[in-house]
């Protein structure tokens, strides 16, 4: 496991870069909102053969509807609505779906350069609301969390930039993102004091391999992409060591666009840090898992 958190921060921290200087109208164009939609995250559903410490799921399901307000398509500046739901089916009587993550957020991105060049960079800010519908006592009468009923909230501004950039040696566009998370005072439920951290610092880069021969205009996929991880937790959490690897969480993603679908593909993924299904967030997960993926980039 160290030397797969040793692999995803190398692939992080030094994005692949291109020597060649090709000509503009060999690089596909990238909007906006395309830039947004990466960022935002994809729809998928994974099947029930989690390897790993995960309760046993008939499925998890992660909804990213997202809603573009923008006056063209070709707009610098974007807001982005996004009614996140992550819902969970254990493998239990009557198969339940236990305290979802409700992730409503707006975000807006800005584009500080056009989008048909080798390399631009985008802005980006989000407000989130995560929470889990409940409104039981966060503790149970033993002290334990209660996961079924008890009550989870917290509110968060995200800011940040992105760095897209195509790589003419792989024929593929790469994106590069890194942000800071912040929870206010007063934003969240008192309880997480001292348990959950209120300042995240995210990093992340994601490789969308072109097709080779020519490109169709709004038709072209990347038949495989991937994608990688890492989040530090910052803050009072549990007493950990300022520099406890507990604070760190990974996740690497491998996707393959079916060529007979056109939205749907496969994806492997391996994560490591804590659970991200709201009132769960105590557990920590080390987890291998397979499902169904939505990937709506064209080229």
């Amino acid at each position: 496991m160290k030397k797969l958190i040793a692999i995803l921060l190398f692939a992080i921290a030094v994005p692949i870069s291109g020597s060649a200087q090709e000509n503009t109208d060999t690089i596909p164009q990238i909007v906006l909102g395309t830039i947004a939609t990466v960022n935002q995250g994809n729809s998928y559903i994974t099947f029930p053969a989690d390897l790993g410490n995960l309760d046993p799921l008939w499925f998890e399901a992660n909804i990213v509807p997202n809603f573009l307000i923008r006056k063209s398509k070709n707009s610098r500046l974007m807001g982005v609505l996004t009614p996140q739901i992550i819902i969970r089916m254990y493998q239990e009587e009557s198969a339940p779906v236990r305290t979802p993550s409700y992730m409503p957020q707006l975000a807006v991105y800005y584009s500080l350069n056009e989008t048909r060049l080798k390399k631009t960079y985008t802005l980006f800010g989000k407000f989130t609301h995560h929470s889990n519908g409940q409104e039981g006592d966060f503790y149970l009468p033993n002290g334990d969390i209660n996961l079924k009923t008890g009550n989870f909230s917290t509110n968060f501004v995200e800011f940040g930039i992105i760095n897209t950039h195509y790589n003419k040696n792989l024929n593929a566009v790469q994106f590069y993102n890194t942000s800071l998370e912040i929870h206010a005072p007063g934003w969240s439920i008192e309880e997480l004091e001292g348990k959950y951290s209120m300042v995240r610092w995210h990093n992340g880069i994601s490789i969308y391999k072109i097709p080779l021969g020519k490109r169709k205009a709004n038709h072209t996929r990347a038949r495989i992409s991937l994608k990688a991880n890492a989040m530090w937790m910052f803050g009072d959490i549990n007493e950990w060591e300022p520099f406890s690897l507990h604070r760190l969480n990974v996740d690497l993603t491998f996707y393959y666009h079916l060529p007979f679908m056109e939205d749907i593909g496969l994806f492997v993924q391996v994560y490591n840090g804590m659970d991200y299904y709201s009132i769960h967030f105590d557990h920590r997960l080390k987890v291998i898992r397979f499902g169904l993926m939505t990937e709506i980039l064209k080229f």
